[in-house]
C-alpha cells in the first residue's frame, strides 16, 4: 500500500488524474472503475484539462461506474449517469458506448445485477478502480453489514449515507433508499485501487479503514488486502 498525504484538495485531484492518466497512457484500451459524489469531481476537472491539452487520449478506454440509485433515469440530473456525462464523459473523446452505469430504472433489479457483473467480465475486469469513502467506511454502495458482498447487488441505504447525499437533492425525502452497487470482490479483483479522501470528516474513518481491523462493518477495510493499493489524503 502506498499512502500519500497532501496538504490541499487540488494537489489530491492533481495527483489521482496523473496516476489515472498513467494507466491509459500504459494500456490505452484499459477498463477504468469510476466512482461519483464530491471527492472525484476535481480529478475529473484534471482528465478534462489533460484531454483539452492534448495529453490524454480516451478513445479506446472503457468504463463501468460504481453504482446508480434505485428509481432514477439516466435523465435524472441527481443519476449518476447525468454525473458522469456532466463532469466528464461530455467533455473528453470517448465512446459513450463504451461507458457502463448500472440501470437504476431496471424492471428487474436482481436480473440486472447479474448483468452488470456481465459487462464487467466481458470487459476482461477492472484495470484500476477509483473509490471514495463514506463516513461510514462504504466504498460504491458497500455499506456496513455483516459480510463482504462478492458481486454487483441491490441494497439498503444506511441512513448517515441518504443523511449525506442529501446535500445534492431538494430534500431528505427525495434521496432513494435502494441502490445497485457493485461488490466488494468485484473491487478486490481490480488490477489496481485508487482510494480518494478529502477533509478532516475522513480523517477518522481512513484511518479505522486503513490501519483497523478488516471488518464487513467498516467494508473499506478490505483493501488492506489488495496488492496495488494507493490512498491520497488531502488535509484540505
Amino acid at each position: 500500500m502506498e499512502f500519500i498525504k497532501v496538504k490541499t484538495y487540488a494537489e489530491l485531484s492533481k495527483r489521482a488524474a496523473d496516476i489515472i492518466l498513467g494507466q491509459i497512457r500504459r494500456k490505452p484500451d484499459s477498463v477504468l472503475g469510476l466512482a461519483t459524489g464530491s471527492t472525484p469531481i476535481g480529478t475529473y476537472e484534471e482528465l478534462i484539462r489533460a484531454y483539452d491539452d492534448g495529453r490524454a487520449d480516451f478513445s479506446k478506454v472503457r468504463t463501468v461506474n460504481l453504482d446508480e440509485y434505485c428509481g432514477l433515469s439516466e435523465k435524472d440530473e441527481q443519476s449518476y449517469r447525468c454525473f458522469m456525462n456532466t463532469y466528464l464523459f461530455d467533455h473528453i473523446n470517448i465512446d459513450k458506448a463504451n461507458t457502463n452505469v448500472p440501470n437504476g430504472m431496471a424492471a428487474d433489479p436482481e436480473e440486472e445485477c447479474r448483468r452488470y457483473d456481465a459487462v464487467i467480465s466481458s470487459a476482461g475486469g477492472i484495470d484500476l478502480q477509483l473509490l471514495g469513502i463514506g463516513v461510514n467506511g462504504h466504498i460504491g454502495f458497500n455499506e456496513p453489514s455483516d459480510k463482504f458482498t462478492e458481486g454487483t447487488h441491490i441494497v439498503t441505504l444506511d441512513e448517515r449515507t441518504r443523511n449525506s447525499n442529501s446535500r445534492f437533492f431538494k430534500s431528505l425525502d427525495e434521496v432513494p433508499r435502494k441502490a445497485v452497487t457493485v461488490g466488494i470482490g468485484t473491487i478486490m479483483s481490480s488490477g489496481k485501487i485508487l482510494l480518494l479522501a478529502n477533509g478532516e470528516s475522513k480523517k477518522a474513518i481512513v484511518e479505522k479503514a486503513i490501519y483497523g481491523e478488516i471488518t464487513p462493518r467498516v467494508p473499506a477495510s478490505i483493501l488492506q488486502k489488495h496488492g496495488d493499493l494507493t490512498v491520497i489524503f488531502s488535509e484540505e
